[in-house]
């Protein structure tokens, strides 16, 4: 599955690249999350409880940064364990342009899943995937806006 979109942020591209490098923020925006762990400037934990259709589970797992073109660019790759309920890996590129304090956000996102997720049927886990970008980008947004420079 692969999503696209393009998310525009009321906020410098500086102050919206820090904070998608800060734990706090990341934990606050994210649906479901429990716990982000940062080990290192490129490694971060998650455990996160995600209801997909019939299906709630709690996820752990583990996202590398590759941040060698940033504050312009940088990708993520993954991968996450629900137990019974499936897994989940996948990988996202990010790109960050700015025009007058005003931050365009664009990013690609690959997903592969498999267990009883796997099973709820292609439609389900699109839509549901998107619902899930679409709150942490709003909420992202929300948390980035109200910071203060």
């Amino acid at each position: 599955m692969e999503l696209k979109d393009e998310i525009t942020i009321n906020a410098p591209m500086d102050r919206v690249y820090a904070a998608l490098n800060d734990p706090e923020i990341l934990q606050q925006c994210i649906p479901g999350c429990e716990e982000l762990i940062k080990h290192s400037d490129s490694e971060l934990e998650a455990k996160v409880v995600l209801k997909i259709g019939p299906v709630k589970a709690k996820f752990g797992g583990n996202v590398e940064l590759d941040t060698s073109g940033a504050p312009d660019a940088f990708s993520l790759t993954g991968q996450g364990s629900g137990g019974a309920a499936g897994y989940a890996k996948g990988g996202a590129d990010v790109t960050l342009s700015e025009a007058e304090g005003v931050t365009t956000l664009t990013y690609t996102a690959k997903v592969d899943i498999g267990g009883k997720l796997a099973q709820l049927g292609s439609r389900l886990i699109q839509s549901t995937a998107k619902k899930l970008a679409g709150k942490f980008f709003k909420s992202f947004a929300e948390v980035v806006d109200s910071v203060d420079a």
